[in-house]
């Protein structure tokens, strides 16, 4: 069970505390993009998200769009925010995150990887070793891959639960 828990759990991208990453020496930022970043419906950034992502690059974070989702759908965003981007990432599985890793040369204690799911952005970040940091998913309108992990996630939150490992909710750093 301990490969669901992610190891800094906040409300969303805009509660987390960047200085403290930082200090801790994260450097690159792997961020999910459907219901992390925006809502599934949303088709580019708004000016809140732009804001936050200009803020993130002045403080010397590398932002990468890690998402399962096609190239068509991330490429907007990817444009608009000036980040890179890993598209189709298969996430849980640990090949594109390898890939991410070795293409931009980063060391695994130096890389956060930021997502709304138990099953993939933080399962898929523990198989490699870095910093995973789930948040709350911003909106209700899922993909049916997600709406399946959902059903299993109900049930691996609550064996969290049951052993005192994780609760929904309860915010930590």
């Amino acid at each position: 069970m301990e490969k669901y828990i992610p190891d800094i759990y906040q409300k969303s991208i805009y509660t987390i505390n960047y200085d403290t990453l930082y200090n801790r020496g994260i450097r690159c930022l792997l961020i999910d993009l459907d219901n992390t970043i925006v809502p599934i419906t949303m088709k580019k950034p708004n000016k809140k998200i732009k804001e936050l992502f200009d803020d993130l690059k002045t403080k010397g974070f590398r932002i990468i769009i890690f998402s399962n989702s096609r190239k068509t759908r991330v490429k907007p965003f990817k444009d608009e925010l000036d980040v890179d981007c890993c598209a189709l990432a298969m996430k849980p599985f640990k090949k594109k995150y390898l890939k991410v890793l070795d293409e931009y040369k980063l060391n695994v204690a130096n890389v956060a990887c930021i997502g709304d799911q138990l099953i993939t952005d933080i399962q898929g970040g523990n198989k490699v070793g870095i910093t995973t940091i789930l948040v709350n998913p911003i909106g209700t309108k899922e993909s049916k891959p997600t709406k399946i992990n959902r059903h299993f996630e109900k049930r691996i939150l609550k064996k969290l639960r049951d052993n005192d490992l994780f609760t929904k909710g309860k915010y930590y750093e």
